[in-house]
């Protein structure tokens, strides 16, 4: 077919007016003067490269290849992949269908064109030739990765065909281990069979068939199976009779099967169904059961703590049986609770069984081998000294803290008291000092105590002008059972009216006894307000703290204990530890008790922001899943997975022994609480405070004002601002809700104002103790008591025709009022209670008669009054009561 046509069919071909095309024509230097003319391939292929270099483009597709071939510039490869997966597992389980679709765009080679495109200068060349290269390098880095894989699937494959190997040598050596063991039973019955009838089989009858050998085996390894298996041991081998070579190809056969078969060998058919009728009714036979010879002694283990359930089916025993047992313990428990590990020890002993302590998680034991390991590595290097403040309130711990510390920080303290833990980093001219600043109200004792137990040195502050008082003495036992030294700071000596012999010499009472009177404790006099004798306690801190040689390893993981936690809107929780061994770090994984995270970020006390910390170095920590208890211990580990699996069964176990304290009742503790359980009241309360130190506090706090009459059950509790869940809680449970120093949200406070739940905010630990006081007199309401206002003696009785028999009496104490009630006593025995009728001094009414006169009285419904009696008057009266 000829490619030549004329302008006027090129012009429809390419949908451009004809005008237009022959100036195109003409500018490309082929003039033509009319539209009937022809225009050659040649001609066509010039008109193109013309129009190309006219728009910008290049003339490497001006040929008829490239024309035909590269017109578009570059080629586009689509290609789509099915496949499906399988996702969750059990009732959830899925199926999804993954398409994954790949879309390739083709350009042509960078080189080719440059080829084609004639000459470039030298920079283009460069670029090209870079280019080159880089592709090269990355086409040799693919294929060093492809031998690499392929180098770790023939690794791979190899050590599943050893695994394989092995399993099948065990496997062959487990089966001719059975081939030795069938062996050894054919050559026991070997001399029985010697002993039988020459071409019999010991009854007259032509020998059976020998069976294959490796069925034979199964069989006997069967019949061994079977006598090991289930709750009873079975009947252990076959007695050796005269009958015993006739069976000996049968060693599945009891003892009863073979005494039947030899007395019944040759009746007829009839009589055999009828026997074989008999055995099915009464459970003999092949598959019958056997009276097992002795109840078998099963070994258990048992953890911390575990449910009745758990417990029965470990002992093969039905449910209500462990309950029954536990019943006649004195144990009140339930099929779904859960009891402790020595009341299940106790239970199994009594049904027959042992018991075993089961062996700590894997979780845990990892930890302790990465906590070894840490402590093994890293040279030990000096470290700073911890030293806790203590003391009674208002003694002037915190201010003795702020002089050292140049700062004001009891001025920011609500009440001007210490309520919580604070850990500060003071460098000062005598050297780095790590203090914890405790509080001194009798209600942080496990605040004081919790900071004893992490500390080096413990100073005890005493003021000059006020002694020894209970929170003192209680310092100087958190000292003596932490072991560690004290150092008396006697405060305030600028006062007018202080007396430092006086501490010491009361001090002595506690078995303090100091230096200046031979002792070993050091005892300072400064005045945290002026400053004189601050040098001389640092002194002291850096004195004992060389005497300790206090060492740590600086390098590895870290370890400590958490100070105080708090929740905080906007950062989360955030826990103050000290860290006691190691380097903590910004990024590390850490456990801290039931908690877990990854550091996002370190605190020191100024709020600013550091990377690492050492030992003796108190920070705040923010990046753990939830708030830690003050107290628990925090470990850094290697990875996630291993903080999240031992901080999930501590969690279990934790909420295990939380239901062991709700479950499980005794007897005895039971009729207690029926006998007490009428007259005594129940405040319920939910507390949520700013931090967990202040919050277990308070719990303990409030609920020591129980008494007899009233319970304070805190239901709830927690760190953080009162959210919309606390307020459910107090208002389905009507309990009172108490915020220290954190106030209730917008969610919460519409339920608050819904249900009118009593809400109460504080910011000291007085007002709290005052006000739960006040709310606890009101749930136990008004006592009514009766108040002896006046006693008459009867002189003589009179009739009245009107009144009946009126008492002439005379009032020997108090007042005798109209209206009162009234009791009438004869020989000291109350024998009638009543009103008054009349009360009249001589002929006229009288509202009340008073001490040493005469008067009549009419005692309403009775007359059987006598010269003698005695009449009392008194009053009911409402009384508060109060705790």
């Amino acid at each position: 077919m000829s490619q030549n046509n004329t302008i006027r069919q090129l012009a429809e071909l390419v949908n451009t007016p004809v005008d237009k095309l022959l100036e195109q024509l003409k500018e490309a230097g082929m003039p033509f003067d009319s539209a009937d003319q022809e225009v050659t391939s040649a001609q066509k292929v010039k008109l193109l490269g013309f129009l190309r270099r006219t728009h910008g483009r290049g003339e490497s597709a001006t040929s008829g290849a490239a024309a035909a071939g590269e017109g578009s510039g570059k080629i586009t490869l689509s290609r789509s992949r099915k496949q499906e997966i399988t996702v969750g597992g059990g009732k959830n389980k899925a199926t999804v269908d993954v398409v994954v679709r790949k879309k390739v765009t083709l350009k042509p080679n960078a080189a080719a064109e440059a080829a084609a495109a004639g000459p470039v200068d030298d920079e283009r060349a460069e670029i090209l030739r870079k280019l080159e290269e880089s592709k090269q390098r990355n086409l040799d880095e693919q294929q060093r990765l492809a031998e690499t894989d392929r180098a770790r699937a023939e690794d791979k494959k190899r050590q599943e065909e050893e695994a394989r190997q092995a399993a099948e040598e065990a496997r062959r050596a487990a089966e001719e281990a059975v081939v030795t063991q069938a062996a050894e039973v054919e050559s026991e019955t070997k001399p029985t069979r010697a002993a039988a009838k020459p071409g019999t089989h010991g009854h007259g009858h032509a020998p059976p068939k020998p069976a294959r050998a490796g069925a034979t085996d199964d069989r006997n390894n069967a019949n061994k199976a079977h006598k090991s298996r289930g709750s009873h041991a079975m009947v252990a081998g076959v007695e050796d009779d005269d009958n015993a070579a006739r069976f000996a190809g049968k060693l599945h056969l009891s003892a009863a099967d073979r005494a039947r078969r030899t007395t019944t060998g040759g009746r007829n058919k009839p009589r055999q169904q009828s026997r074989s009728l008999d055995q099915s009714r009464t459970g003999g036979g092949e598959h019958g059961f056997q009276r097992p010879t002795a109840p078998i002694v099963r070994e258990i283990t048992v953890g911390d703590a575990i449910t009745v359930s758990d417990l029965a089916q470990k002992l093969a025993l039905k449910g209500g049986d462990v309950v029954k047992a536990l019943f006649k313990m004195g144990v009140m428990a339930t099929v779904t609770q859960s009891i402790d590990h020595d009341t299940a020890v106790l239970v199994t002993e009594e049904l027959g069984h042992k018991a075993v302590r089961a062996s700590d998680s894997d979780a845990e034991t990892e930890l302790l081998a990465q906590v070894e390991d840490a402590e093994q590595q890293g040279d030990l290097e000096q470290r700073p000294p911890v030293v806790t403040i203590m003391g009674h309130v208002d003694h002037g711990k915190t201010s003795l803290l702020d002089y050292i510390r140049r700062t004001k920080v009891a001025t920011g303290e609500a009440g001007g008291i210490t309520q919580h833990i604070g850990a500060y980093h003071v460098k000062t001219p005598k050297g780095t000092i790590s203090f914890l600043d405790t509080p001194g109200h009798a209600a942080f004792t496990s605040m004081r105590a919790r900071g004893a137990k992490l500390t080096d040195i413990v100073v005890l502050v005493v003021a000059a002008d006020d002694g020894v008082m209970p929170q003192t003495i209680e310092a100087v036992q958190h000292a003596r059972a932490a072991k560690v030294p004290l150092i008396v700071a006697i405060n305030k000596v600028d006062k007018s009216d202080a007396d430092p012999m006086r501490v010491k010499n009361e001090l002595l009472a506690q078995e303090v006894v100091a230096e200046d009177f031979g002792g070993d404790t050091q005892m300072v006099e400064l005045s945290a307000k002026t400053g004189q004798g601050v040098d001389d306690l640092l002194d002291a801190i850096l004195l004992q703290t060389e005497v300790l040689e206090l060492k740590a390893p600086a390098d590895g993981r870290a370890a400590g204990i958490v100070i105080e936690s708090a929740l905080d809107k906007g950062r989360g929780p955030v826990a103050t530890v000290l860290v006691q061994r190691g380097t903590l770090r910004k990024g590390d994984y850490l456990v801290c008790g039931v908690q877990y995270g990854r550091v996002r970020a370190l605190f020191n006390e100024n709020g600013q922001q550091v990377a690492e910390a050492g030992p003796s170095i108190p920070v705040q920590v923010l990046g753990l899943s939830g708030v830690p208890s003050a107290g628990d211990d925090f470990v850094v580990v290697a990875d996630e997975r291993l903080a999240k699996d031992v901080a999930q069964q501590r969690e279990a176990k934790r909420r295990e022994t939380r239901l062991i304290k709700q479950a499980g009742n005794r007897m005895e503790d039971v009729m207690a609480q029926m006998g007490q359980g009428a007259a005594q009241q129940v405040l319920n309360l939910v507390v949520k405070a700013d931090v967990h130190g202040s919050m277990e506090a308070l719990r303990e706090a409030l609920t020591g004002l129980s008494n007899e009459q009233i319970r304070i059950n805190v239901i709830g509790s927690g760190v953080g601002g009162i959210t919309e869940s606390d307020a459910q809680l107090a208002a389905t449970s009507k309990a009172a809700l108490i915020g220290f120093n954190v106030r209730a949200d917008a969610s919460a406070r519409k339920i608050i104002d819904s249900n009118g739940v009593d809400l109460r905010y504080f910011s000291i630990i007085y007002d709290v103790i005052d006000q739960v006081k006040q709310i606890a007199s009101g749930v136990l309401g008004k006592e009514i008591r009766e108040e002896i206002i006046g006693t008459a003696e009867v002189q003589q009785v009179f009739r009245h025709s009107k009144f009946g028999s009126i008492a002439g009496s005379v009032v020997v104490e108090g007042v005798i009022r109209r209206g009162k009630p009234i009791r009438v006593l004869r020989d000291d025995t109350v024998i009638f209670s009543g009103e008054l009728d009349s009360l009249r001094r001589f002929q006229e009414n009288v509202d009340e008669v008073k001490n040493g006169t005469e008067c009549g009285i009419g005692v309403k419904g009775y007359d059987q009054v006598r010269a003698g009696d005695k009449i009392e008057c008194f009053e009911r009266v409402e009384v508060q009561r109060t705790l």
